[in-house]
Formats: structure tokens, sequence, C-alpha cells
């Protein structure tokens, strides 16, 4: 038995893509074409402003001066030899450098590969040999690592990185220094007019998004411009968004969230988009104040350290109105902490790499109901829940598939492991559980490898999860089924916020008095300094389920 929702039946091959022109979620322009419409229409409007907390400054480019430095990078992109088809990978924190880096890539045919200046170095090795990367944009130094100096010893153990450009900082021996190549270097006219005929045309793969990787090898998700566009078309018409937009987007740049839904549908408007290269609720504050923002895009747990900001230090944020939260579950209490401190609504947004975001809570919604709902599907989107036969009379339990045109193209060098996730009708398995909410949408339960079931219920792993990461002595937490005779004991990983830890019947009232069934309770309670996570944040659970399962 299955429950789906969205839009009718796909279709395939060209017949698919010609419906997706017709109903406007795939196009013949680029995002390349949107900058210059905004170059032409409002050229000195801000485009991007890049909140740089170390040394309290925001770097700022209206679209005039975007347009500008998309050129310049494209032409330097050439110098360096990177031609059409080539991938360049950008691993940078929150930086302006990286909205010029994106369009530049567009504008010489390359496709661009977004790295977390965190990655580790054997993980790095994989990212840049899967990919065949000519270049190598990052950092000198990043926290308490050195980007450069792993990139440029990689660069001499895989044959295709030609270049690694260091931005900010000592550049080491055999480097390029960034700054000096792309930006403090002008390109002659004969040099510019290189850059002509080789843009990318808009169903043309642009840009690798890595996955977190939680149970193997991290897969580089393929996606074009028109997927892309997809997307980002149902997400800002659910929102009713316009040029008017100016979104202060907390998720890194080198994820979905902040590569498409924080720059790409802010360039689509012609709206504003502003961001910072570290953790700082108050400084996201400062910024929604600065530049009048109307939407804060988070996680949940940034979320709560926002509206704790704003009750510690007011600031003027009467122009918010929409708060989108996504990656986990939204508890009550945070919508009701958001209207009252931040006089903005709560919306639940539900996504993943392969396709963006997929469903969300809408402003026609009851209110509250981002607490109750992940949403319904945008219009380019289907969902489908695949009966677990869990018995559940309360909900439809079961995987959660999706099919529609904001779906990847591929799994970079990796087709047959993305073919094997899709079933003969075009269905998507995204690897969660989910129930239906009664109102067309979805509710996600977690992973549906990590799930526990108690009496044919399956336990609403995330949102409990959520729930014991909201008490006031618990930083963050994870649930894992240990396995075990009559069923999996619950166990409870937490990392606690300060000294001391509450005990297990504490945890256990906690999630008590948060509504829940008795039997989701965790039976076992593990204190941690933190939480083993991939770099896209995600728990690395099979560590935990191993590490607890033998004590």
């Amino acid at each position: 038995m299955t429950a789906a929702h969205g839009m009718v039946s796909q279709g395939t091959g060209q017949a698919r893509a010609s419906r997706y022109r017709r109903l406007g979620w795939w196009r013949d322009t680029t995002f390349l074409d949107d900058l210059r419409r905004n170059v032409r229409d409002r050229p000195r409007k801000l485009a991007i402003a890049g909140r740089r907390i170390a040394e309290s400054r925001t770097d700022t480019l209206d679209y005039a001066e975007l347009n500008q430095l998309t050129d310049r990078f494209a032409g330097a992109l050439l110098a360096l030899g990177v031609r059409r088809g080539d991938v360049v990978a950008v691993q940078l924190p929150n930086r302006w450098e990286m909205v010029p880096l994106m369009f530049a890539c567009m504008r010489i045919g390359a496709v661009i590969c977004p790295i977390s200046p965190l990655c580790p170095k054997d993980e790095l090795r994989h990212r840049l040999e899967l990919t065949a990367s000519r270049v190598c944009v990052t950092p000198a130094l990043w926290e308490d690592s050195s980007p450069a100096a792993i990139a440029t010893a990689l660069s001499g153990e895989i044959a295709s990185l030609e270049h690694v450009a260091v931005v900010d900082g000592p550049v080491p021996e055999g480097a390029v220094d960034f700054h000096a190549h792309f930006v403090d270097t002008s390109r002659t006219a004969a040099q510019q007019a290189e850059l002509d005929g080789l843009e990318l045309e808009a169903d043309a793969p642009f840009v690798v998004l890595f996955t977190s990787g939680t149970t193997g090898e991290s897969k580089g998700v393929l996606h074009s411009q028109n997927t892309v566009h997809a997307a980002l078309r149902g997400y800002v018409d659910s929102f009713g968004l316009g040029d008017d937009l100016v979104a202060a987007v907390s998720t890194p740049l080198c994820h979905y969230s902040g590569f498409a839904q924080g720059i790409l549908a802010a360039v689509m408007l012609g709206g504003t988009v502003a961001f910072q290269d570290a953790r700082r609720n108050e400084a996201l504050l400062d910024l929604v104040e600065r530049y009048g923002a109307t939407l804060l895009y988070g996680p949940p747990a940034t979320v709560v350290g926002v509206t704790a900001a704003q009750r510690t230090e007011p600031r003027d944020i009467s122009t918010l109105r929409h708060v989108v939260a996504g990656s986990a579950p939204v508890l009550e209490r945070l919508v009701d902490e958001v209207d009252e401190t931040l006089g903005a609504r709560t919306h639940s947004l539900w996504g993943m790499s392969e396709i963006g975001p997929a469903t969300m809570t809408r402003p026609e919604d009851a209110e509250g109901w981002a607490a109750r709902s992940n949403g319904r599907p945008i219009d380019s989107v289907e969902t489908r829940i695949d009966s677990c036969g869990t018995g559940d009379s309360s909900a439809e339990v079961g995987r959660l598939r999706v099919r529609g045109a904001s779906l990847a193209l591929d799994y970079y060098r990796r087709s047959d492991m993305y073919a094997a996730e899709f079933d003969p009708d075009g269905w998507f398995d995204t690897g969660d559980l989910a129930c239906d909410d009664g109102r067309g949408g979805i509710r996600v339960l977690g992973r549906a490898r990590d799930a526990v079931v108690r009496d044919g219920l399956v336990l609403p792993m995330s949102e409990i999860e959520a729930v014991i990461a909201s008490h006031p002595r618990i930083g963050d937490a994870a649930l894992v089924g240990l396995p075990g005779l009559p069923h999996d004991t619950v166990c409870a990983v937490v990392v606690p916020s300060g000294d001391g830890h509450p005990s297990l019947d504490d945890v256990r009232t906690h999630v008590r008095e948060a509504g829940h069934d008795e039997r989701f309770l965790p039976e076992r309670l593990e204190v941690v300094p933190s939480l083993p996570k991939t770099l896209t944040g995600k728990v690395r659970k099979a560590q935990l389920r191993q590490r607890y399962a033998r004590t």
C-alpha cells in the first residue's frame, strides 16, 4: 500500500523534459541570464553581503560588481587551463569569493564542486580524485587546519590537479596566490573575447554536491541548472518571494541550502543574500537588522540560538517575515518562540542534495503546522510513502520516495549507484521513513536504517532527538537502537551543554512531558563530549551503535 502526493505521472525522456519546460520548471535561460538581467535592471542593488566574523567586517558586492568579477574570474580560470567540462573544486568558508566563482564556472562551461574547508585529507583526496578536479581554490588557514598545505600536498599525488589557488594568507610553494591571479589581474579585450560561446546550457551538468557519507563513500550529486531551477522555483513560489527578498542564510555555501536556496535563489529573483563565515547567532541577527532581512534560513538549533540572542540583546528585525528551518524537526516551543521573539512565521522544510527543497509548510497553513509536518511537496515534486506494514493505525508509515523535475542528473562517475536507488517507475528512494501528515504532506521520522519498532510502531527518532536536545542541560543528542532481546534498547547519546548532565530519569521525563508514547522513551543514557559527525553535520550513528553495542 502506498500514499502519494504531488504532481501527476511524469512520463519519460523527451516528453518529460518538454512537460517540465511547458510548466516553467525547466527553462532555456540560465542563472547567468538572471545575473545579466539584474545588471540591466538593478546594477547598483546589493547582491551579497558576506560577514567575516574574526575581522569584524562585511564584504559586499552589487550586481554590477558581481558581474564584473564573474568575467574576471572566468578569464583567470581559463588562464589556469580550465576548459569546458573540467571540474573546479572550491574549498572555501562562506566568503564573497565563492559567489563570482560559481558564476565564472558557468561562464566558461566548467563544473563547480563546493567542498567544506574542514574536509579531512583522505576525504578531500577522494573528492578531488573522483571529480578529476583541474583547480582547487582553498583558504591558507581555517580554524585549526591548513587547507592550502593539504591541497598543495595532494596536488603532487593527484595527476589531474594542476593548480591550487590560495585565498588569504601564506601561499605554499607551487600554489597560486588567488587574489593576485583572480582579483588584481585585469584581462585584455582579446582575453575576455575568449569567453564567448563557452557558457553552460541550462541542461548541462554544472555542480557536484557531495553527500555526507554516513555509511560509506560520499557520493557526488550532479545537477544541471534546470534541476536546481525546478527546486528553487517551487521554493520561492511556496513563500511568495520576489525581488524584495533579503535572505539571511546560516548554512554553508558548500551545501545545497546555501549554494542554491541562498545564492542562486536571490540572484534568480533579483534579491539580496547575506551570510557569515562562522556560526555566531548574534552576528546573524546583526545581518538581519542591517540589511532588512525578510527571510532567515537555518537548522532548528541555529534558530533556537537566534531567538536566545534576540532576547538577550534585542535588534530591530521588524522586516523579518519567514523563518525556514530544515535538516531537523521543528518543535512547537520553537514555533511559539519565533513568533513571540522574532515576530515571524516558522516554516518546516525537508529536502536532500539529490532533489533540493522538496516539501515545506506554507504561509496559508494553520498556525503551528511546522511543528507537526514537513509540509506538502512543491509543484515540481511528488512524494510517495511505501507502507512498512507496521500496523500503525494513526498514519501510514513507510519509506519515502520522490520523483520530479528537481531530481539530480546522476551521481558523478557512480551511475550504477544512482540507478540502484530508483524503481521501474522512476521513484527515488530517499532512505527516510515518513508518515502522511493528513493534509497532503509528510512528516519525516528519521532514516530507515536507524529505525526502531515497538509493538508495530516506528519510533519518531528525529523528533525525539530534537526533544532531548532541547533539554536545558543538553547541547546535542542522538538516539540509536542497540540490538537485543526481545527488542532493541533505545540509547540516548547526549552532549552536555555545560557542567554536569541530566540523569536518564530526567531525560525520560522530558520526553514524556513532550507528549511521546511511553514505549518511545530511551532506556539507556550515554554522555559524550561530542557526537561523531560528517562534514554536513549528520551523526554517524553506525559508529555509535558499534561503540555501545559491546558495552
